[in-house]
């Protein structure tokens, strides 16, 4: 089963009131593993950062413009979540009405409802008591959230993935494991390019090591079944 676990930044609260998206960050889930896939982007707003959403993710109008616009990274955008993978949002109500309002200005059909998993609402059901925060809810499970000092949204949507496996049952070995191929990566840019799974450990075993070891294998004579797994 392939889940997005997805987080954005904003300009302010209301996307009705001219509000916009600056940043989107997702991450792959199959099976509940992370792939290693993830979509991040910023974007221009084309608009003031007012002073406490900057306060909130650091992201200045400066930087921001010299990024692409949402019209500018939608189709990859919505290539990476797919038309029917469940996207795992905190208060998913809030990024989803930045995501239509976005999808809407540049007439995209719009996401439905029925594929949002609001981790705000799991997490309200679990514990009887808050607060229900990222934040909170790191310290609760014991995750580490130390790099966390501004909100970003590729690093938020990380932590939230994490959240999330432990809100549904614990971060337990899955019996489904993530395909092995390559995980596809799409960066700040919208660029899609493919990203080999890291190489296995090289041996901490030395040549001379290796030889000593053949030498005593030796001593053991032809019977030896050692010999087979040099």
């Amino acid at each position: 089963m392939r889940e997005i676990v997805l987080d954005t930044e904003t300009t302010g609260l209301d996307p009705n009131k001219g509000d916009r998206l600056v940043e989107i960050g997702c991450i792959e889930l199959l099976n509940r593993i992370p792939t290693g896939a993830t979509f991040h982007a910023y974007l221009n707003p084309d608009r003031d950062m007012p002073a406490e959403a900057f306060a909130i993710h650091g992201l200045s109008i400066e930087f921001l413009k010299t990024h692409k616009r949402f019209a500018d990274v939608v189709d990859d955008f919505l290539a990476f979540i797919g038309d029917d993978a469940p996207l795992v949002i905190h208060n998913a109500s809030f990024d989803h009405g930045f995501l239509c309002a976005e999808l809407k200005r540049h007439n995209r059909a719009l996401i439905s409802r029925d594929r949002l998993i609001d981790t705000l609402a799991l997490a309200r059901r679990k514990h009887s008591a808050g607060p229900y925060n990222l934040d909170a809810l790191c310290g609760k499970y014991g995750i580490d959230n130390s790099r966390r000092t501004k909100h970003g949204a590729l690093l938020d949507a990380e932590i939230l993935a994490e959240v999330y496996l432990e809100l549904i049952g614990g971060r337990q070995a899955q019996l489904g494991l993530a395909e092995s191929t390559g995980a596809r990566s799409i960066g700040v840019d919208g660029v899609a390019a493919v990203r080999a799974r890291p190489a296995p450990l090289t041996s901490p075993l030395t040549d001379a090591e290796r030889a000593a070891h053949a030498q005593f294998v030796a001593t053991l004579g032809d019977n030896a079944i050692w010999r087979n797994y040099l």
